[in-house]
């Protein structure tokens, strides 16, 4: 006896994707997660493995198709539990004992949590098959753009199989690990399953399903589609530069060079036109004037180091000077940071927060600095929300998580949250989702030091202050001069969006702001 069955499309953490390969014919016998068809989106290639076993009656998709999760992808004739009957029915009794243990546990799959970002690359798989695991633990280690993090596992059990490899693309709901857990289900497989099922299934490990990029030359790191898109325009891909994970070249990289070259062409052409040409270093061998010691940057240091050139190069900065006078502003934080102590609030209020109270509130009356330029450059962005980002310095460099609705929290629910973040932040524990959807950004370096900097626009927002250490420096008050705590502060902007009337305005109002910080609540 048999049955035909319906092979759908499971879930591809994607929209959609392309069709690029059909793995087997009518007629083809297949095993448990055999790869059945390849499949391409927009940033990577997969084969898609069959949830069943059998025989292949008819194919439901041609090359070329678009699909998505729960189209049907095969019909499949798969034995039915009917063939089982007679060889079982001679030994009745034997089988129902030894089907018991079976019923105590149950094979769960356990698939990638929300992460907060579309994808991200395993870089360490902290498991074994055997292995046994308790909920909670960490399994796997995944890094997006600007951080890492550790993926614990929501139940425990077995590890029976690992259906991922170092180097893998995942996003939420990619397949991790199959786990024997202890729950009331029975086995997936029961005691009379007969021989013929039994081989497909042993098959299995030899072809496990993973996202993966594929395959690229050593030269130029590229999906396929982006190599299509690159071979469809007739470009250079060696001329592209790449902003992706480990120097790949992206689909919006290709994108950007596109219209930069259509905006050359429209300016006139020329060599520069459209952009900047600049000069290649020059390269020395550093070692014949002394020892050296080549250090690898970090992960962070190569993904952020091309986004602040690209910041620099095209945004036109200008950064706007001022010191703020904070003295009544140290005198009621130190009062304040006492009376938590005495209740025993278990927080202790940073300058930092009156800076961040202050920039919301500057950006509530200059909406223009609470904006980012279209993608064509011809209108502004206005948000309405009021996030303040915070560079924060980590042993593997700098990150910027993101304080959300800053104008709206009171001071120690700001105290509170930059705690949290700060710690997740130094821990490599930031999620993408933490690092997005900023107003502003505040630089501090006063509590390094130094008098003064210029920091650069984190695109795409359009402005950033900077905050140095603060000093005692002698202010004429109209009579006299009196000793009073000086802070520095740096407004560095886009020119394009901000002028600087504009400029001078926000950053004398942050400065009003902090000096009497009654003004904060009008």
């Amino acid at each position: 006896m048999s049955e035909l069955k319906e092979f759908l499309l499971p879930d591809i953490g994607a929209d959609a994707a392309d069709i690029t390969d059909i793995l087997v014919a009518v007629g083809d016998t297949i095993a448990e997660d055999q790869d059945v068809l390849t499949i391409e989106g927009d940033k990577a290639s997969m084969d898609v493995p069959s949830s069943v076993a059998g025989v292949v009656k008819e194919i439901k998709v041609n090359v070329g198709d678009s699909v998505s999760e729960g189209n049907l992808v095969l019909i499949v004739e798969v034995a039915g539990s009917a063939a089982a009957e007679v060889p079982a029915a001679a030994e009745t009794p034997a089988p129902a004992e030894e089907a018991a243990p079976a019923a105590a546990t149950a094979v769960k799959e356990l698939c990638v949590p929300d992460i907060g970002g579309d994808e991200v690359e395993v870089t360490d798989i902290l498991v074994a098959v055997g292995d046994t695991i308790t909920e909670d633990q960490d399994v796997i280690t995944v890094e997006g753009d600007k951080a890492s993090m550790d993926v614990p596992a929501p139940f425990g059990g077995v590890v029976k199989e690992i259906k991922i490899a170092t180097g893998d693309k995942v996003s939420e709901g990619s397949l991790i690990l199959l786990i024997e857990a202890e729950g009331d289900a029975p086995a997936a497989t029961p005691a009379t399953a007969s021989a013929p099922v039994e081989a497909p299934k042993a098959a299995a490990p030899a072809t496990p399903a993973k996202v993966e990029v594929a395959p690229v030359s050593a030269a130029i790191k590229a999906s396929p589609s982006v190599r299509r898109i690159a071979r469809e325009f007739d470009l250079d891909l060696n001329a592209i530069a790449a902003s992706g994970p480990k120097g790949r070249t992206t689909k919006e990289d290709v994108q950007k060079f596109v219209k930069a070259q259509l905006q050359a062409a429209k300016n006139g052409g020329g060599a520069g036109a459209g952009g900047l040409a600049v000069a290649a270093s020059p390269k020395v061998d550093f070692a014949k004037f002394g020892e050296v010691e080549v250090k690898e940057l970090s992960r962070i240091q190569k993904i952020s180091g091309p986004a602040l050139h690209r910041n620099w190069v095209t945004i036109p900065h200008v950064t706007q000077f001022d010191e703020a006078d904070i003295t009544d502003l140290e005198v009621f934080r130190k009062e304040q940071n006492a009376i938590a102590a005495k209740q025993d609030l278990g927080v202790k209020i940073s300058p930092l927060v009156f800076m961040m109270k202050a920039v919301a509130k500057a950006l509530a009356l200059y909406p223009n600095f609470n904006s980012s330029l279209s993608e064509d450059g011809q209108s502004l962005i206005l948000k309405k929300y009021y996030n303040i980002g915070i560079a924060v310095d980590t042993p593997n460099g700098l990150v910027v998580p993101v304080v959300k609705d800053v104008l709206n929290k009171g001071i120690y629910d700001i105290c509170r949250e930059i705690g949290e973040i700060s710690k997740k932040a130094r821990a490599g524990k930031l999620t993408s989702k933490d690092m997005q959807g900023g107003s502003m950004t505040i630089s501090s370096l006063g509590g390094i030091g130094g008098t003064q900097f210029t920091p650069i626009v984190n695109a795409p927002e359009v402005a950033i202050l900077g905050v140095s250490k603060s000093a005692m420096k002698p202010l004429w008050n109209g009579k006299e001069f009196e000793p009073r705590l000086m802070v520095p502060l740096a407004l560095s902007y886009d020119h394009r969006v901000i002028d600087g009337a504009d400029g001078a305005r926000f950053i004398t109002a942050v400065n009003n702001y902090l000096s009497d910080l009654r003004t904060l609540i009008l």
